[in-house]
């Protein structure tokens, strides 16, 4: 579990974040958090998908790694191999913090990549913020607006009924017969059945770009499943 404190150049002067990505790190993951204004960078990579939350009464949508818990098909050794890697993973092992209306920079002391030998400083000898630092708090910004357009995102296409469940079933060069269930899409039947006025007022609320990207999305399971039957060899 993480266990995050408030960022402060007293008692983190000597902090230093490695960068780079290993299993070791935290980086062997499934999937990560996204959001619509990242939608264009991750559907280049990934395939989007959506999961209901842990609480059951919600959705969110997800850039997928690999078809199983704990795998990272992008994962290879101290590399990631792909242009872009989702915000939701750069950001560690930093979080924000919310304090009434201002937002603050958490860090998980707990987290493999916060240490104070080796990797990026956090703070200069003076107690300054480092261009590191300076990274991190835009990356977190964006983050935080980005999710602030989820709900309302999210609450359209339930609306008009465009999320359905899904099932991939792959076979791999091994023979071996994989199903993939518990996932979300956008149901493209029913969105070219939406009314013209539909269309309209998700155009207008900028929604229909991002469904769109998620649609497009999705020819990346033939990338994952190529890079699946490439760790098989």
């Amino acid at each position: 579990m993480p266990s995050p404190v408030l960022l402060n150049n007293v008692q983190h002067h000597d902090m230093r974040i490695i960068t780079r990505h290993s299993a070791q790190l935290g980086d062997n993951v499934m999937a990560a958090a996204t959001f619509p204004s990242e939608f264009r960078d991750i559907q280049a990579c990934y395939p989007i998908v959506f999961r209901k939350t842990t609480d059951g009464h919600g959705f969110e949508p997800l850039a997928l790694f690999g078809f199983e818990e704990g795998h990272n098909l992008f994962l290879n050794g101290d590399r990631w191999e792909a242009p872009y890697i989702p915000m939701m993973v750069e950001r560690q092992p930093f979080l924000i913090g919310i304090n009434g209306e201002e937002l603050m920079v958490n860090v998980d002391l707990d987290h493999p990549r916060v240490n104070h030998t080796e990797g990026e400083q956090v703070f200069k000898p003076h107690g300054g913020h480092t261009e590191y630092l300076e990274r991190v708090n835009s990356l977190l910004f964006t983050i935080h607006q980005g999710m602030q357009e989820l709900p309302g995102f999210l609450a359209a296409l339930l609306e008009n009924e465009l999320l359905e469940s899904f099932t991939l079933d792959v076979e791999l060069n091994d023979g071996s017969q994989n199903r993939m269930i518990g996932f979300y899409t956008i149901n493209e039947d029913r969105l070219q059945a939406l009314s013209g006025e539909a269309i309209a007022k998700l155009h207008q609320a900028g929604y229909l770009k991002p469904i769109y990207l998620v649609i497009a999305s999705l020819s990346n399971f033939r990338l994952l499943i190529d890079r699946k039957n490439a760790s098989l060899a």
